[in-house]
């Protein structure tokens, strides 16, 4: 059984209690829909060029918004299949949350299959891997180095049993969700259960703890930026070893990395949501105005692509003509969305 041994020290503590008391004033923020809908899309167009590009994708970050835009780039193939793969993890992740159920192995091969989609065999996507895996280190005019070996193939499937078990039984024992996200993305990266995908698929697992665990802070937060943004650090952060057999198996280090990251990227959160949270308009405070899923579906679908039609929302929503119609004017009379062109070529765009 998964036991995993770690310390909750003094600046763990410190930092975990740091993070309820932020995640309490996000949640309190007043922001406008289309606001918040524009830092939700900015954190996965920032979680999805992060996690791709720890792993060698060379998108830049206008790259990955044109891809989540569904816009053509000059790109090579894998590097696009790599982007848009991760985008629709994250998707799938958010349909797990939303139907409450438990994470479970088969959650977490959908979530490989959907990360390595048109770059891995059939065979491999979304399958754990059956022959051996190590981690290399290539240097310029030197012999590869192999730096660390995963556990046999065949223990695979027991070891992400066992994960799955240890973070059924935290919920019901209330570890904190960011100690069990961290336990996580480093367990799945140290058992290494697949033949590729492994770091993009324990972030995203990651996060997917975080979210079912009510830490999803809006889903404003790209953990993923902390690591990018000194991959040597996190590479030194998560090491564990030559090999998954002797490997260094108290997590504090680690934890004590993973949540001081946590801190900082929910404290950018912070400061964003409490900058868009009111706009003065003379002496008065414009403040949020509460949408049907219906309305933010449309607003999302705006802030994406730009444009909608009436059946663009029919498609959308699956909703009767005259529905779609009622739910575009209660946007227009709200002063979200206004109207262009004329007849068969009219539309509604953000204000």
């Amino acid at each position: 059984m998964f036991n995993p041994r770690y310390k909750l020290t003094d600046k763990i503590v410190s930092d975990l209690t740091h993070i309820a008391e932020t995640k309490a004033v996000i949640a309190r923020a007043k922001l406008l829909p289309q606001a918040e809908i524009r830092l939700r899309h900015q954190a996965l167009i920032r979680m999805t060029h992060s996690s791709t590009a720890i792993e060698g994708n060379n998108l830049n970050l206008r790259q990955v918004e044109a891809v989540y835009a569904r816009k053509k780039i000059n790109a090579p193939d894998r590097d696009i299949y790599e982007v848009q793969n991760y985008l629709a993890a994250l998707r799938y992740i958010e349909q797990v949350v939303k139907k409450k159920t438990a994470i479970t192995e088969k959650n977490i091969l959908k979530i490989h299959k959907r990360v390595t989609d048109k770059t891995l065999r059939p065979d491999e996507s979304g399958h754990f891997r059956s022959r051996a895996v190590y981690v290399v280190r290539r240097k310029w005019g030197a012999p590869e180095e192999i730096v660390y070996t995963g556990p046999d193939a065949r223990k695979v499937p027991g070891l992400m049993a066992d994960l799955v078990k240890w973070l059924a039984e935290s919920e019901k024992q209330k570890v904190n969700p960011v100690i069990m996200a961290g336990i996580v993305h480093q367990e799945i990266a140290a058992i290494h259960p697949f033949s590729d995908g492994n770091g993009r698929t324990a972030r995203a697992v990651a996060t997917l703890v975080l979210y079912a665990r009510g830490y999803d802070f809006r889903r404003l937060f790209a953990l993923e930026d902390y690591y990018n943004k000194d991959r040597p650090k996190y590479y030194a952060a998560i090491n564990i070893g030559k090999n998954y057999e002797q490997r260094r198996v108290d997590f504090t280090s680690w934890l004590e990395y993973f949540v001081r990251g946590f801190k900082d990227e929910i404290d950018n959160v912070k400061a964003k949501t409490l900058a868009l949270s009111s706009r003065k308009i003379g002496e008065t405070i414009e403040t949020q105005v509460f949408l049907n899923p219906d309305q933010l579906k449309i607003l999302d679908f705006l802030d994406q692509m730009g444009k909608i039609t009436v059946k663009g929302v029919i498609d959308i929503l699956r909703v009767p003509r005259r529905t779609a119609q009622l739910e575009l004017q209660r946007l227009k009379k709200l002063k979200m969305i206004k109207q262009v062109g004329k007849g068969p070529a009219s539309g509604y765009i953000s204000i």
